[in-house]
């Protein structure tokens, strides 16, 4: 089956709408259509792209703030990812993990230097890992992935466990996917980086990565391959960020139309300083924090079921900030180096802005009104791929996000958390729990956090 590659990406198409420019009326009309959850097209997010006072601005932020917990309530979920190596075959300008990169120390971790990373990031009171390498496929084949997730799995520290490893390594054939598939992944995440061709073609001058079209198709392998969950992503600062989320909006509306899902996760990086890269120093089209936000937001009701992730590229405290228009979910506690997490001198893919303990966040977001969360119940139980699109479309999945991060979160509270962060998190979840009116939905909850104190773990609904 071929992919039509300009029902993906339609640059002419694009540039069009990056023109729109809107009257006061017109952006009140977009947000009110987008407070119902069914999203806004692509003209309209344009749009609302071109906001540039603070007062229309400010109604934008607001809006996606109330999409957002209209359908995943004030969870945060949150994980960290594993680099298992730093070899690559690609030559991508702004990455220091790339092949022409001389100055990289390269590490690929042996299944022993994988568990043991695991351990440390279990210790920290993660559930969930984002399993991440780079893009050299003789060195991390998929003999070498199934049995590192296996040994993932296995591993169990006192009270501690790996429920859920998803996976950002380089793109497959559609056969090789469906091996993958068995591997008991959740979301596979890929990101194209750029969609505008040109910049793409600059940006990736040899390796695999360097064919545009492929890496557009990986999606489409992966989705014929039976693959439930995918992530996509673009590296912000390469090119005009309001073409980068037109892109990916298109795509996202292409995956949805032909295979009854849209992305999972979207994630959104923004181009950092790299080991080896004058690109990551000073990007092409560097985004400041104001059009970063709006980003997020435009996203967040563009896409209003898809999981937005922040990572550690922000800074401590910008980050909350961030937080307030949309997101969804956020790595903690990470590094971005094979053997990280055991301080070895591996070279790292870029520069972390926010150095904070995995506590340190949950004291944070405890203390801000967010319900840190571990859930991991969706992908156990089947509510995944078009089965979770149906009950994050309408909003419906707060039914399940709400207590089930109130009972993982006692579970991190009870084994990991220092004393500052549990008596935080303790009235956190104590006034999570007064915001639900179902009472006999509260009092299961409740019956279950006594089973939680009693030693039980890996309760949910």
């Amino acid at each position: 089956m071929k992919t039509d590659l300009q029902a993906i990406i339609n640059e002419e198409k694009i540039y069009g709408l990056m023109e729109t420019k809107p009257s006061p009326d017109t952006i009140d009309d977009i947000l009110n259509k987008a407070l119902s959850l069914k999203g806004i097209s692509m003209s309209e997010a344009a749009a609302l792209l071109n906001i540039n006072d603070d007062e229309a601005l400010n109604k934008l932020f607001k809006a996606a703030k109330a999409v957002k917990e209209k359908i995943y309530g004030k969870r945060i979920v949150l994980f960290s990812p594993l680099y298992i190596s730093n070899y690559c075959t690609n030559n991508c300008l702004y990455c220091g993990f790339r092949y022409e990169n001389k100055e990289m120390k390269r590490k690929k971790l042996t299944v022993e230097e994988v568990v043991e990373e695991a351990k440390a990031i279990i210790n920290m009171g993660h559930k969930r890992i984002l399993l991440v390498a780079g893009e050299d496929m003789e060195k991390i084949n998929l003999d070498y992935i199934e049995e590192v997730i296996k040994k993932i799995y296995e591993l169990k520290r006192g009270k501690g466990e790996v429920r859920r490893v998803n996976i950002n390594i380089a793109p497959l054939s559609v056969e090789d996917f469906r091996r993958l598939k068995t591997f008991d992944i959740g979301t596979f995440q890929s990101f194209q980086e750029t969609y505008h061709r040109q910049t793409y073609k600059k940006m990736h001058p040899s390796g695999l990565k360097a064919n545009y079209e492929y890496r557009l198709e990986t999606m489409d392998r992966a989705l014929r391959a039976g693959l439930d969950d995918v992530g996509v992503g673009v590296l912000y600062g390469l090119t005009d960020y309001r073409f980068e989320v037109l892109a990916m909006l298109s795509h996202a509306e292409y995956l949805d139309k032909t295979y009854g899902t849209g992305p999972h996760t979207i994630s959104i990086p923004r181009l950092e300083p790299a080991n080896g890269s004058s690109v990551a120093e000073q990007p092409p089209h560097a985004v400041t924090d104001r059009d970063f936000k709006k980003i997020v937001a435009v996203l967040r009701l563009a896409v209003p079921y898809t999981g937005l992730i922040l990572t550690t590229r922000e800074r401590a405290k910008f980050r909350p900030e961030v937080l307030e228009l949309g997101i969804s979910q956020m790595s903690a506690g990470s590094k971005t180096n094979p053997g990280g997490y055991q301080e070895e001198e591996s070279t790292e893919q870029f520069q972390i802005g926010d150095h904070r303990s995995l506590d340190d966040v949950i004291k944070q977001l405890s203390e801000t009104g967010y319900l840190p969360s571990f859930c991991t119940s969706c992908y156990r139980l089947g509510r995944v791929g078009k089965d979770f699109m149906d009950l994050a479309k309408p909003g419906l999945i707060q039914r399940f996000c709400q207590p089930n991060a109130i009972l993982t979160f006692r579970e991190f509270l009870n084994d990991y958390a220092s004393p500052q962060t549990k008596e935080a998190g303790l009235k956190c979840i104590k006034n999570h729990l007064a915001e639900i009116h179902d009472e006999k939905l509260k009092e299961s909850i409740s019956q279950k956090l006594e089973r939680i104190n009693n030693g039980e773990r890996d309760i949910y609904i």
